[in-house]
């Protein structure tokens, strides 16, 4: 990370803060602090989503064409193995959103910062790059900062970095081999102050914060995986196959001049 009197030329600031027109002009620019969040989907869409697998439609279809044909057991089976097949993947989609809404509910409503010269508590919303914050014993912080000054600063980062002992935090850390020092000297976003004091310049908000990124990956859709392309272009295969399979069957039978209805069933069954 770049010394601290770069980084508050770079970012046009002071140690004594903003004005409120600077921070409404950098607001209008950044966007509000706000963690990147997808709108979630519905229940139905998601379901729906999940019906359209191409191997879940082949054999709804099988349990469809069994109980026509009377055999009610297999296509019960059939379809209660389905449906619990797409009751577990609506379940960990539901988890990972309602995982997603608790690490947003973690993130401080409210922040002290420095404005016209004075500490005034504000919406965590209006935090901007370049405000100078006040955190505290207890405070949740605001958006990812660089220290200023600091005292007896140890904050917990579990959320973000799964460390579930408090982490010291300095002005100017001492260099030790192996350790990275500016992690030190930084607050991050969705973190908690366990003791001391300190003042820090904003550098991050929101989306280009770092809980920001994790909010972001874990809202979003993870990409295929090669097996479960590979799952997919099979399901189609097989629906091209059968289908195949279906019209030729009956069009053989019909040609042998057996009665349509009846080559139609025998048709369907035989796949």
């Amino acid at each position: 990370m770049r010394s601290l009197a770069e980084l508050f030329a770079r970012l046009e600031a002071t140690d004594a803060g903003l004005t409120s027109a600077e921070s409404r002009s950098r607001l209008h620019q950044y966007g509000a602090n706000e963690p990147a969040v997808a709108q979630r989907t519905s229940e139905f869409a998601e379901i729906l989503a999940l019906f359209s697998n191409p191997l879940v439609l082949i054999l709804l279809g099988a349990g469809v064409i069994s109980g026509v044909l009377g055999e009610r057991f297999n296509a019960i089976v059939i379809v209660v193995i389905v449906l619990l097949g797409i009751g577990v993947n609506f379940v960990q989609t539901y988890r990972s959103q309602i995982a997603l809404q608790r690490l947003k509910s973690g993130v401080a409503p409210t922040a002290s910062v420095l404005r016209d010269g004075d500490w005034l508590e504000l919406p965590r919303v209006e935090a901007v790059p370049g405000d100078v914050i006040r955190l505290a014993s207890g405070d949740l912080v605001p958006a990812d900062a660089r220290l200023i000054q600091s005292k007896d600063l140890h904050v917990q980062e579990a959320a973000l970095t799964g460390e579930s002992l408090p982490v010291e935090k300095e002005t100017e850390p001492q260099w030790e081999p192996g350790e990275a020092t500016d992690e030190r000297c930084k607050v991050l976003l969705g973190t908690s102050v366990v003791s001391g004091t300190a003042t820090a310049l904003v550098f991050a908000t929101g989306r280009r914060t770092a809980f920001g990124e994790i909010a972001a990956r874990l809202a979003a859709r993870p990409p295929q995986t090669e097996f479960e392309r590979g799952v997919r272009q099979f399901g189609f295969l097989i629906m091209k196959t059968v289908v195949f399979l279906v019209l030729f069957v009956f069009f053989v039978t019909a040609l042998a001049h057996h009665a349509p209805l009846e080559s139609l069933l025998f048709a369907v069954a035989l796949p």
